[in-house]
């Protein structure tokens, strides 16, 4: 898709607030909203539900930070190493979108603005709509979601906090699955793109290591191999064709 001219910085942040507001705030408030709720299960405050929320903003990396918290102090290192663990996924992440959100004649630093709001939802969203998005556009889009799509989760956990004497456990664990849900049917919408065909086999041979391997573990070792299978699939087409 042709980049279109480059709209001003307040209308393209503007444009990402409108677009993270719609089904992604959906998908994003369900998870956080199971997330907040199993945050006061465990016994812990609401402060803790929005510190784990916005400073983790990864929901795998944030039920590890849950499942070792109530062990006190020798829960702390196992939390911290099983949360960064888990969500070195953003890096690969990151390292795609930093190129995208560069622009002419704005330092290439800028770029780092948007670092602490990739995660999932926001990160599918971007790769999505930037490529339409002119260059100098581009930051402040991204800017515009991210940082709605980061409210409406630290929001969403603190209404689960409240609220999570309403929420039975199935109620809680469907919740969880929202915006994973959410995130495979945007990639269903997209399957006649180049590479998503091999990501998501990849993906589905590789997901029997997440149920195999530690909590901690698992998720990394499933991206790893899933990301390398559909690498190798993604060059083994390029070769043939």
């Amino acid at each position: 898709m042709p980049a279109e001219a480059a709209p001003p910085p307040r209308r393209a942040a503007s444009a990402g607030v409108a677009e993270a507001v719609g089904a992604p705030a959906v998908a994003m408030a369900a998870t956080f909203l199971a997330f907040g709720a199993a945050v006061r299960e465990a016994g812990l405050p609401i402060g803790w539900a929005l510190a784990a929320s916005w400073g983790v903003y990864g929901m795998p990396g944030q039920i590890v930070l849950v499942q070792h918290a109530t062990a006190g102090a020798a829960g702390v290192l196992p939390a911290v190493l099983g949360a960064v663990a888990v969500n070195a996924r953003f890096l690969p992440m990151a390292i795609a979108l930093a190129p995208m959100l560069a622009a002419p004649r704005r330092p290439r630093a800028w770029s780092l603005l948007g670092a602490p709001f990739v995660a999932i939802t926001p990160w599918a969203a971007a790769m999505r709509a930037l490529p339409g998005i002119a260059p100098p556009g581009r930051l402040p889009w991204f800017l515009g979601f991210g940082l709605t799509s980061w409210l409406i989760a630290g929001a969403a956990a603190a209404a689960g906090h409240a609220v999570a004497g309403l929420l039975d456990p199935a109620t809680r664990a469907a919740l969880v699955f929202a915006n994973p849900l959410y995130f495979a049917l945007l990639l269903a919408a997209d399957l006649g793109r180049p590479g998503v065909r091999g990501a998501l086999l990849g993906g589905a041979l590789a997901a029997p290591l997440a149920l195999a391997l530690p909590a901690a573990w698992g998720l990394l070792a499933a991206g790893l191999a899933g990301g390398t299978t559909a690498f190798l699939l993604g060059r083994g087409t390029r070769r043939r064709g």
